[in-house]
């Protein structure tokens, strides 16, 4: 039975990932890493939780010797909209820790995922179906640190054999946790406003489309790469994926057909719009497809429906 560790666990996708992986893989192997933010009821209860500062070595090594750990997501990060406002924070946490982190699975031979993003590319790169593999030339510090990320997990693979990979993800759309400070945010935003207010601003101008996914979609991602068959594994540390691409007024339509009141202007954030300007509007996740069988389930509609359905009764509680 695999033992597991998932720090950044009471992030937006850590704290759905680990719950997941509880269910298949049994609540006490699968344990939650956090540094500071308060867990919820759910996650505190249901398995181990321990605090861990992914920046101190020491700290992750003794979880991962006290509880036999085999396996870690690592996803403790911050995100594009954070990290440029404190770059140099952002290079300790996101490219530091990922050497942490590499560095106990080396001694205990943990494999080890961590997640890219849309955001290792950059104006340079093809915008439109962008490739696997391509030119990556980000103009954010987020930027940086991912390509860092990916070049890092892709040395410890090639030098130490290292059972590593990754996704690129596109902005990810949940119910169950708050924006964290990300660009593509307004596309969760929008479905709280739109239930709680009947309508929203957007930060992010008319006509910007970006990769998104649905939660659901960027679990199984995730777990579905970590239990694929290594022999068949190419790209492994950087593989695409998206589900749907959209502008957020093509978001504000699906929105409409549900709740017909709804409307939205914008008041556009030049630090957020200037950075999804450098990202592609579309990724090409056939690799993803043919090494893995990457399939997401959701699409716009499908997921607006769903989001709608489950804010309104988060919300009403």
């Amino acid at each position: 039975m695999k033992k597991i560790l998932v720090t950044g666990s009471v992030g937006q996708i850590g704290s759905e990932l680990t719950m997941e992986l509880r269910k298949r893989y049994g609540n006490d192997n699968i344990v939650a890493g956090g540094r500071k933010t308060k867990p919820s009821e759910e996650l505190l209860n249901s398995g181990p939780f321990e605090v861990v500062d992914c920046t101190n070595l020491e700290a992750i090594n003794d979880i991962v010797k006290k509880y036999n750990i085999d396996t870690i997501y690592h996803l403790a990060a911050l995100l594009s909209a954070v990290a440029e406002n404190n770059p140099q924070l952002a290079w300790q946490v996101n490219v530091n820790a990922l050497v942490n982190v590499l560095e106990v699975a080396r001694e205990h031979n943990c494999a080890v995922f961590t997640p890219s993003s849309i955001g290792a590319f950059g104006p340079s790169t093809p915008s439109d179906n962008t490739p696997q593999v391509t030119i990556q030339r980000p103009t954010t510090m987020y930027g940086v640190t991912k390509v860092s990320g990916e070049l890092l997990c892709d040395y410890y693979f090639k030098k130490f054999g290292l059972d590593t990979r990754g996704l690129r993800y596109p902005g990810i759309i949940s119910y169950v946790t708050l924006p964290g400070g990300g660009t593509t945010d307004y596309a969760v935003e929008i479905y709280y406003e739109a239930i709680k207010n009947k309508k929203y601003t957007s930060f992010i101008k008319e006509g910007t489309k970006m990769d998104m996914m649905y939660m659901p979609d960027a679990v199984d991602a995730a777990i579905d790469l970590m239990e694929a068959n290594p022999d068949k594994l190419i790209n492994r540390n950087a593989f695409n994926v998206t589900a749907m691409s959209f502008a957020p007024e093509d978001i504000a339509a699906e929105v409409k057909k549900i709740i017909p009141e709804f409307t939205m202007d914008y008041d556009v954030d030049p630090l957020r719009q200037g950075i999804a300007d450098s990202w592609p509007d579309h990724m090409d996740d056939s690799a993803a497809r043919e090494e893995w069988g990457w399939n997401p389930k959701y699409d716009l509609a499908a997921m607006s429906r769903d989001m709608i359905e489950k804010l309104t009764l988060k919300l009403e509680q």
